[in-house]
């Protein structure tokens, strides 16, 4: 029996009892709402999250690389979003993908790129499904909707040979912005106006527009309209982090994902001890030092081993690469943290976290005995 104290560290422990919480709270909700729920898997990049996530779910996903699409379709998943902006260079593996009967849909907020998309998509023999991107306020990608901008490019998609306008898609990503629950609900509403716009715009121009697109975990958590909207996209929902917990997303308890590490170090006059877990290990995302969030967290707070309970006013002060100094607010309890002993760490960015690790150790619910090895996909 693998046991958490025979782990070695820094490795990536999954409670799937939170996870399995976590996705049939969202799946819920949009059953409710009307909308198709395509989880996206940026965070996850396993097959074993994946099933969980599309449980009760139509069996479409998103993803950010075209490895996880590849990875996906491998494991029979055949209805995949690759919601980064479309370049034509990448054509030969979309190509392979839409021949092997994914339905894979793009996207674009260029005339230009549409244009040798549809060049190159008819020298391999495939059409390529490509939505609009908008920008609902993030200022990433996309066009503004009610541009004129937007019922030209559908024109472009509907009319070329090699390209099949699919439909419009956002993310409000500016969401993680906001410091109140107003400000999400405004801000989710934002998004919305935006999808739906586009949309009436296209079919005003006698254009198709199926797919209507929107999402991020808290809008998707806290929006409260979703007429004219046909999916929401939304991922770190199903791990959760400090981060999202501190915006309202979800409840500190619901974080799925930590880190577990060791004590290799005691620093009495630092009033400070070293783990090894480090920026490789955590990530240098500070997101929860910015300005109106309750409580920074440094690179992570820390719980017991067994992630029972969260260790009262400590936290990841800095990280090296191999190394974290966790610091205290008040008198560092060594007694409780002898070197040699297990901490777990609660990531900013669940994302950003996992990233660096190629498998996830599963615990099902408190307990410190590891059930399942899960393989994820890294890389593009």
């Amino acid at each position: 029996m693998t046991t958490l104290a025979s782990l070695e560290t820094p490795c990536l422990i999954l409670d799937r009892a939170r996870l399995e919480r976590n996705a049939r709270r969202m799946t819920e909700r949009h059953k409710a709402s009307g909308l198709r729920l395509r989880p996206h898997m940026k965070t996850g990049k396993s097959i074993d999250v994946a099933r969980i996530a599309l449980a009760g779910n139509f069996g479409g996903i998103t993803v950010s690389t075209l490895k996880e699409a590849e990875y996906f379709a491998d494991h029979g998943i055949d209805d995949i979003t690759y919601a980064v902006s479309l370049v034509p260079d990448k054509l030969p593996r979309i190509a392979a993908l839409i021949r092997r009967g994914v339905r894979l849909g793009t996207v674009t907020d260029s005339i230009k790129v549409a244009t040798e998309v549809s060049h190159r998509a008819v020298a391999e023999g495939v059409v390529v499904d490509v939505l609009i991107e908008l920008d609902s306020g993030e200022r990433r990608a996309g066009l503004i909707a009610g541009r004129p901008e937007i019922p030209a490019l559908g024109r472009v998609l509907h009319d070329l040979p090699g390209t099949r306008l699919a439909g419009v898609l956002t993310h409000a990503g500016n969401s993680y912005q906001c410091r109140s629950l107003d400000a999400l609900r405004q801000v989710a509403e934002e998004e919305r106006l935006c999808a739906v716009t586009a949309a009436g715009q296209l079919r005003a121009a006698g254009l198709p527009c199926p797919v209507v697109s929107v999402g991020s975990t808290p809008t998707a958590t806290h929006g409260q309209c979703f007429d004219g909207l046909t999916e929401m996209r939304c991922g770190v929902y199903m791990f959760g982090d400090v981060f999202q917990s501190e915006i309202g997303s979800h409840d500190m308890d619901d974080i799925a994902v930590t880190v577990l590490a060791t004590v290799i170090g005691h620093r009495p006059e630092l009033n400070a001890a070293l783990i090894d877990a480090g920026g490789l290990a955590l990530s240098k995302d500070r997101s929860t030092g910015a300005e109106g969030l309750p409580e920074d967290a440094g690179f992570g707070f820390l719980a017991d081993a067994s992630g029972r309970a969260r260790i009262p006013g400590l936290r990841v002060g800095k990280v090296y690469q191999e190394h974290g100094l966790l610091e205290s607010d008040g008198p560092f309890p060594f007694d409780l943290l002898p070197v040699g002993s297990r901490v777990r760490v609660l990531p900013n960015h669940a994302c950003m976290t996992a990233a660096m690790y190629d498998a996830y150790r599963v615990v099902d619910g408190p307990s410190d005995q590891v059930v399942d090895l899960w393989p994820r996909i890294n890389g593009w």
